[in-house]
């Protein structure tokens, strides 16, 4: 038998580092050649690590939320055959505050470094060995990034309450490995409490919930349980990229009420027209929205732009790179559909549609993630009377949709019903002023409300 130590290998063109988000074995599991051992993010993709070889996990480097330098252990494995590795050395545990060392130690045992410093032991029995992972598999962490090889598990305060753990309707996140064991064992996700990132179900959350056994329902009781989360991966970024624009940019939210009556008759015609050979994508509101804000721009092109606030530059862009803010599983992404001034209506369509079901899946690349100009952001249905966008840093402007609606509206002889919808959004007020902001919507608004206008070079 020999050991194998997998290293973190290069994830993208110029990427030094990644965040470990995920991992989907512990110690003492028996993984294949191609099982995802973890998963790791740079920027706003997550790209998942397969183990090269059959073998045993002995040891994980790291923890969710570490920061790892591409060609930093993070597994070690028992394999048949010599391995990859002399000694049977134990690599210093990868974290954000010490530095990995692969090289085999002296003296026969191995080291395991922590953020609380490094811990030596001497080379245990084969029956102490298999003790030590039979209490991790029997006792699992309830948090992702618990105890891996000997390390301090995190704990959440109180038992998980009786009863769904999550809203009506709220879709239970979980690996499709994790999926197929609850299937097998006749268990409802709904019902499990997910112990992993915003409540992700992991293989232990499957075995502490059939542990417990069926749960009776005893009406009203109080509930002290606190859970502590760590708040990493994309849900990280999404902190640090709100926190970056609320603090640097002073916001000015403009709001109007848009008449999309006439909108919605054009756009329920055009999806309703048939053309023999040309396959066409199911318009929704966004393609309008997006060709009326290139003819908007095209009247004031400052508000596609990029400031640099720290140098005081505004970059502004000829090309029209919208990002569409899409909520999925793991949290908010921006695709961007670039280049929209060059696209038509149905053009723009299938692209949204296309970006949309990449995000959704975590399938989209850095780059349909990045390079945005300025932001739509829609919550559809629930998109509320009126919001207050928060700009895309660095960007100047955002465009939010609110629900459409069908309201009262007066013809100057009496009420008619209207089909009516509110834009909410939000401008840079260093570089947008309040009367520029206000000729922009009303642009947006003219061109909504008369559709046939957007067709018109």
């Amino acid at each position: 038998m020999g050991e194998h130590i997998i290293k973190l290998p290069d994830v993208g063109e110029g990427v030094a580092e990644a965040e470990l988000v995920e991992w989907h074995v512990k110690v003492g599991d028996i993984v294949r050649e191609d099982s995802v051992l973890a998963a790791v993010m740079t920027d706003k993709a997550t790209v998942e690590i397969p183990s090269p070889v059959d073998g045993e996990i002995l040891w994980l480097g790291a923890e969710i939320g570490d920061t790892v330098a591409i060609g930093s252990p993070i597994v070690r494995l028992k394999v048949a055959g010599e391995g990859n590795v002399a000694g049977g050395a134990t690599p210093a545990k990868v974290t954000a505050e010490s530095t990995p060392s692969p090289s085999p130690q002296g003296g026969g045992g191995r080291a395991t470094a922590s953020k609380g410093g490094a811990k030596s032991t001497s080379p245990s029995s084969e029956s102490s060995a298999k003790s030590e992972r039979a209490a991790q598999t029997e006792s699992p962490s309830p948090l992702w990034g618990g105890a891996r090889g000997g390390g301090t598990a995190p704990t959440s305060r109180g038992a998980a309450p009786a009863g769904a753990p999550r809203p009506e309707g709220e879709k239970p996140l979980a690996s499709p490995a994790v999926r197929l064991r609850a299937k097998e064992a006749g268990v409802d996700l709904r019902q499990v409490a997910g112990s992993g990132p915003v409540g992700r179900i992991g293989h232990e959350d499957i075995e502490a919930f059939l542990a417990r056994g069926p749960q009776v329902a005893r009406g009203l009781a109080r509930n002290d349980a606190v859970q502590d989360i760590k708040v990493v991966g994309l849900r990280r970024k999404i902190a640090e990229k709100m926190s970056l624009s609320k603090s640097r940019i002073p916001h000015i939210t403009y709001v109007e009420e848009i008449d999309v009556t006439a909108l919605e008759d054009l756009r329920a015609a055009l999806n309703k027209e048939k053309r023999p050979g040309v396959e066409r994508p199911k318009l929704t509101l966004l393609p309008f929205l997006m060709r009326a804000m290139v003819k908007a721009i095209s009247d004031q092109p400052n508000l596609n732009s990029l400031f640099d606030d720290e140098a005081g530059i505004i970059h502004q862009h000829g090309g029209i790179h919208i990002g569409i803010a899409a909520q999925t599983p793991s949290g908010l992404v921006v695709p961007v559909v670039k280049h929209a001034e060059a696209r038509d209506i149905w053009e723009c369509g299938a692209e949204v549609v296309r970006l949309a079901e990449a995000a959704k899946s975590g399938t989209a690349t850095r780059d349909e993630l990045s390079g945005s100009t300025i932001t739509i952001t829609s919550l559809g249905a629930m998109g509320g009377v009126a919001t207050t966008p928060v700009i895309n840093h660095p960007e100047v402007a955002i465009i939010g949709v609110n629900k459409m609606m069908v309201r009262p509206v007066w013809d100057g002889t009496q009420f008619i019903p209207r089909k009516m919808m509110n834009l909410s959004s939000s401008f840079d007020h260093r570089v947008i002023d309040g009367w520029d902001a206000a000729v922009f919507i009303q642009r947006i608004k003219a061109l909504l409300e008369t559709p046939a206008l957007i067709f018109v070079d």
